[in-house]
């Protein structure tokens, strides 16, 4: 069917528009699980990073990071910028029909619902330097990020001609493109930008937390079943996995933590929670729901050592991006090679344990991949941004907090 006389299915193009709404709460939603983890002193640092995302990088996405994602490939790695560049070739007609899709959404829709992916994106890695980075190097960041990392990946896994896509590898709805990569990132700038001088890890505001924990558990419906683009069985299957899910993993993660620390601790169910709820992300289409609460109890017990290892390592990891995003995308992946089975999706791969040998290889080495190209780029860019700005805040500044220092606002004045 010619793309400019496809009708549009309103059902399917109401039900990606609301999808659409609620990823995008999940950035706020994500300011606020950050905000109430730092000290008072940096709540307004630690949110501003993940509200400038919601405005740059929607300016970077309208301007050539759609086109970059989703435009014609260039050798499978990257879609040409210029294609779709200011939304240039995209109108009222013109129908989202990438990958053979009948959905029958207009394209216009496609480049909202994926411009919300890339928003929360970077903002995930923030937590990782919380309290030292200053926010003219953070803009550079969140700029040269999303065009080397994030833009090539969301091509080479998302786009049907992205060398990931056409080798076989599977990313429901971002365990590669977003966690992963996000995580990973995160544990080289915790390495580059090195351990904070004010050491503040009891959050200020648990309410706070469990606030924004609502808000991304709620969106996460909309990144998650919303992947699949419009309404059917598979999206009512991915809306289920997600918060059996989520659900298992708060709860391993309140058991194993209250046996170790010998109290439940409310802020550990909620971080669970999170680390459910990207673990399922990329197997949530492709997976039965018997599997997806045994990807919420894995989630639950890995994440939460491998948290525990981080502190072993003393590496500075304030709000456990690597441990939470990147070691859950990871895992989740690999599960995804394990128990993905074509009776759940047709369109998806069977995994290791339904005789899928193969594609279980082709998952290890697509988030290998991911995960060395995201903490070498980052590395490495953060070190050239570092010789056109100091990427570390002054001393004086992490002392008496970046909300002060390098915003001049606060978030609790004095006698309020």
């Amino acid at each position: 069917m010619n793309p400019q006389t496809m009708p549009i299915d309103t059902g399917n193009t109401a039900f990606m528009l609301l999808c659409c709404s609620l990823v995008m709460l999940m950035t706020p939603g994500l300011a606020f699980f950050y905000g109430g983890l730092v000290g008072r002193k940096n709540v307004l640092a630690i949110m501003i990073q993940s509200f400038v995302s919601l405005g740059w990088t929607t300016v970077l996405w309208f301007a050539f990071g759609y086109s970059m994602c989703f435009g014609p490939t260039w050798h499978g790695i990257v879609g040409h910028p210029g294609h779709y560049a200011f939304l240039n070739n995209i109108n009222l007609t013109s129908m989202f029909t990438l990958g053979g899709s009948t959905a029958g959404i207009p394209q216009i829709v496609h480049v909202a619902y994926q411009m919300m992916f890339a928003i929360i994106t970077p903002a995930l890695i923030t937590g990782a330097f919380a309290n030292r980075v200053t926010f003219k190097a953070y803009m550079l960041f969140l700029t040269a990020w999303l065009i080397f990392v994030y833009f090539p990946f969301c091509h080479m896994v998302w786009h049907p001609d992205g060398i990931l896509a056409k080798w076989g590898v599977l990313d429901f709805a971002g365990g590669i493109v977003v966690h992963n990569t996000a995580g990973f990132g995160a544990l080289a700038s915790i390495l580059y930008v090195g351990k904070r001088k004010v050491i503040q890890n009891e959050p200020h505001s648990i309410p706070l937390i469990a606030l924004g924990t609502g808000l991304l558990w709620f969106g996460w419906y909309g990144f998650n079943a919303g992947s699949e683009f419009r309404v059917d069985s598979i999206t009512a299957s991915a809306f289920i996995n997600t918060d059996i899910a989520a659900s298992f993993a708060a709860a391993t993660w309140l058991f194993v933590e209250w046996f170790n620390a010998k109290q439940p601790k409310f802020v550990g169910l909620l971080t669970g929670a999170v680390a459910g709820l990207a673990t399922i992300t990329p197997a949530a289409g492709y997976v039965s729901p018997a599997v997806a609460a045994l990807i919420g109890i894995l989630a639950g017990v890995i994440c939460y050592y491998a948290v525990a290892l981080k502190n072993k390592l003393r590496w500075d990891d304030a709000l456990d991006v690597w441990g939470v995003h990147g070691v859950g995308g990871l895992i989740g992946v690999i599960f995804l090679g394990m128990f993905g089975s074509t009776m759940w999706n047709p369109n998806g791969a069977n995994g290791l344990f339904h005789g899928g040998s193969a594609f279980f290889g082709k998952q290890l080495v697509a988030v290998l991949v991911s995960s060395v190209w995201a903490f070498v780029f980052t590395y490495a860019m953060l070190w050239i941004i570092d010789r056109i700005t100091p990427v570390r805040v002054e001393e004086s500044h992490e002392e008496k907090g970046l909300d002060e220092g390098q915003h001049g606002e606060e978030a609790y004045p004095q006698g309020l």
